[in-house]
């Protein structure tokens, strides 16, 4: 029985186009799979603090089983997006394109859970950083929205996306290499050219959920 994790990203509510795809997705899913486990992890309207100095040094602490109290405080919240990544096995990513990247909540999620010794490991090889990766068997799908056309795979823009790049760059590093990304583009174009975008949008989600 397949196990999903949603994470969404926007920091609008109901007006967020990303939320409404991944809903389609995530609901036809539901339907097929009734007694499948949906979790919901909120990180675009509740705050994911990013990394600072007290983090990196319990996380690369050297010896995690000893770490005082007070590292494990520092940790606590990291130690939990990490077991909940890694107690399902579909993740899904509902997040917009913002000024080329990520929502700094889902940069911070992503920092949370790139973790040493959890979800990758960490040698060197004649002083030469080497990295294996932790999580296995598990695949991720992308919805994402964009403001302009041509961001994606041959489009004239494409080299201004920093978006998938960066989520498919985190997630293989961590070993979540089956990525897929599904996109609707030109919400600042006239209205129907948008329209038209979303529902190819749904449609493929749709026949996504029949096959996750």
């Amino acid at each position: 029985m397949s196990t999903v994790l949603a994470i969404h990203a926007s920091p609008r509510g109901d007006r967020s186009h990303s939320r409404r795809l991944a809903e389609v997705f995530l609901s036809a899913w539901q339907a097929r799979h009734p007694q499948s486990k949906l979790t919901r992890r909120e990180v675009g309207r509740a705050l994911i603090p990013p990394v600072n100095e007290a983090f990196v040094a319990a996380a690369f602490y050297p010896e995690p089983d000893a770490r005082p109290l007070s590292m494990q405080a520092d940790l606590a919240l990291s130690d939990t997006l990490v077991e909940e990544l890694l107690g399902h096995d579909v993740l899904v990513i509902s997040t917009p394109m913002h000024n080329f990247s990520v929502p700094s909540g889902l940069k911070a999620w992503i920092d949370q859970i790139v973790r040493l010794g959890l979800t990758f490991n960490h040698t060197l090889d004649n002083g030469i950083a080497q990295y294996e990766p932790l999580v296995q068997g598990k695949k991720a799908l992308i919805v994402t929205s964009r403001g302009g056309f041509g961001f994606g795979p041959g489009g004239e823009l494409e080299a201004m996306n920093h978006a998938d790049t960066l989520l498919r760059t985190a997630l293989g590093f961590i070993g979540i290499t089956d990525v897929t990304v599904i996109a609707v583009e030109g919400e600042e174009s006239e209205a129907r050219t948008f329209e038209v975008s979303a529902a190819e949008a749904e449609q493929r989600l749709l026949a996504l959920a029949r096959e996750f």
